[in-house]
């Protein structure tokens, strides 16, 4: 255990000497801080801003007792400063080691106290971006105290957090749950649509033709010329644009290995002019661009997978209101 804190203490110590604390007002204190913004892509609601900070002082100097952060918008319930600090093992593998207590939320505040011994310690703050924070920015002050009574400080952001919405792994069955809502990203049921006809901007449909390239496909309601052997629900008439993409792996939607992400500056970019209300033979990885025929609500639609034996299709969405 003496090890394992010895090499947290190098750790810790090699990334405060190294960095320009410009963000830190300790510069005549034996205590340092230092925090590093560890996720990329944009801030959405839902999903975690995850740092790293670090703080250490000489051991003869004494100990940390706590340390805290405090968000400018309180995050979710689910936000929480890690009470373990890491270090990675020789094998490249991010080792855990209790130092605190759990930590607590209060207000804006998220508290680790200090239970173990120890004068150098690295933990990681998970944010949860809340729906208060929707569309604004956020800044995030960490701070650290020790024993011998300093208290030293480090402020990260502001960062915005966007104004788009997301939802993953929504399932498609053709002739069961084939009806699409870009408002609710869902799909639903026949009766389901029927009962709200103005929500149902796309319906689902796999059609494995022989000479036809039309397979795994979404068509708006309006488009009856691309829905064989489809009877649609009682008042379905919105048509919506839609533009086809390939290889374009959103890593929030696609959880791949790709570092590509969509912003809320990429809908408005987006050029529908003359684009069709259909997009037939969507493949896994590939994807569409929706435009509502309200003009409300922009989306892109990445299809996870696609599934023969069940006609059925897995998506992931992300959607933009533009008015």
């Amino acid at each position: 255990m003496q090890l394992k804190y010895y090499n947290i203490i190098l750790l810790v110590f090699f990334v405060l000497s190294f960095s320009a604390c410009k963000k830190s007002d300790d510069t005549n204190l034996v205590l340092k801080n230092d925090c590093i913004k560890r996720t990329l892509g944009p801030n959405v609601v839902g999903l975690n801003i995850e740092f790293a900070y670090a703080m250490a002082l000489p051991k003869s100097a004494g100990k940390i007792v706590s340390a805290q952060v405090e968000a400018s918008i309180a995050g979710a319930p689910s936000t929480y400063l890690e009470n373990r600090s890491f270090y990675t093992n020789p094998s490249g593998v991010d080792v855990g080691i209790a130092v605190g207590s759990a930590s607590v939320n209060t207000d804006n505040k998220t508290v680790v106290t200090f239970t173990k011994d120890t004068c150098a310690a690295t933990l990681r703050y998970f944010y949860t971006v809340p729906e208060a924070a929707r569309g604004k920015s956020v800044t995030f002050t960490f701070s650290a105290t020790a024993s011998n009574g300093e208290t030293v400080s480090y402020t990260m952001g502001p960062y915005t957090c966007t104004k788009m919405d997301m939802k993953l792994d929504q399932v498609a069955v053709d002739n069961k749950a084939c009806y699409f809502s870009v408002a609710d990203m869902a799909f639903y049921d026949a009766a389901t649509a029927a009962s709200n006809p103005g929500k149902i901007d796309l319906v689902y449909l796999y059609r494995p033709i022989t000479g036809i390239n039309f397979n795994y496909a979404l068509v708006s309601p309006t488009a009856t010329d691309y829905l064989p052997g489809v009877t649609l629900p009682a008042g379905l008439t919105n048509s919506t644009k839609m533009v086809k993409t390939w290889n374009l792996n959103d890593f929030n939607l696609a959880r791949l290995q790709y570092g590509v992400y969509i912003d809320d500056a990429d809908f408005p970019a987006i050029d529908f002019t003359n684009a069709p209300n259909y997009a037939l033979n969507l493949k896994a990885q590939a994807g569409t661009w929706v435009e509502t025929a309200d003009g409300k609500y922009r989306a892109y639609i990445y299809v996870n997978s696609v599934a023969a034996a069940t006609s059925s299709m897995t998506v992931s969405i992300k959607r933009y209101q533009m008015k």
